[in-house]
């Protein structure tokens, strides 16, 4: 069983998730106890831009089902807020001056997600018709902004329907250290475990 995309599962896996998320099962969020509908899509870091592509065939595919997605890429986003709020060009002419220190306390302060990237996403789930909502760019956005805080922010705001985040890393269960989502395969503090391995889960 495929427990994270590798360069040699793609096909296999892009099999799986277009079984599982077309699926009744999935999208009716059955099976899940009372926990919130969160998938984790581990991949391989090496395979960003196939992951990217798959993530394109995905959604075509989905659509031909008449599954509706929703893509959010968390980077994207993060640009949007920036340019909204007028501090965009701002952090572009500071980024040769100020430490890397002092530039990721700024952007964790702006970008923060319980009071500005929810809220940011919380916006585009209310204005759009979907069934399925993709979250990416996770690994452009670290260190300053961390995917278990979106993950914790979001649950009250993205519970109606499932999300599936792209993680270029591992999202590992064990009974000592809980579910940990380890970054890039390296970085094991991101206790997170209401989330299922989307993997892991039937069609």
């Amino acid at each position: 069983m495929i427990s994270n995309l590798t360069k040699h599962n793609l096909p296999e896996g892009r099999d799986h998730l277009l079984a599982v998320i077309s699926g009744k099962r999935f999208l009716n969020k059955q099976g899940l106890g009372n926990e919130v509908p969160f998938f984790i899509c581990p991949f391989d870091p090496d395979i960003q831009v196939e992951v990217e592509r798959l993530q394109h065939q995905l959604v075509n595919c989905l659509e031909q089902a008449g599954v509706r997605t929703l893509e959010i890429n968390l980077y994207d986003l993060s640009i949007e807020i920036l340019k909204e709020r007028d501090i965009w060009d701002k952090i572009v002419e500071m980024e040769d001056s100020v430490s890397k220190e002092q530039l990721k306390e700024l952007l964790q302060g702006v970008l923060d997600p319980e009071a500005h990237l929810v809220p940011a996403i919380a916006a585009k789930l209310a204005n759009t018709d979907f069934e399925v909502l993709f979250l990416s760019g996770v690994g452009e956005v670290f260190p300053y902004i961390r995917s278990h805080n979106v993950l914790n922010n979001l649950q009250s705001t993205a519970k109606e329907k499932p999300t599936v985040m792209f993680f270029p890393g591992d999202y590992t269960h064990s009974l000592e250290s809980g579910a940990s989502l380890d970054l890039f395969g390296k970085l094991h503090d991101d206790k997170y475990y209401r989330a299922f391995n989307i993997f892991h889960c039937e069609a």
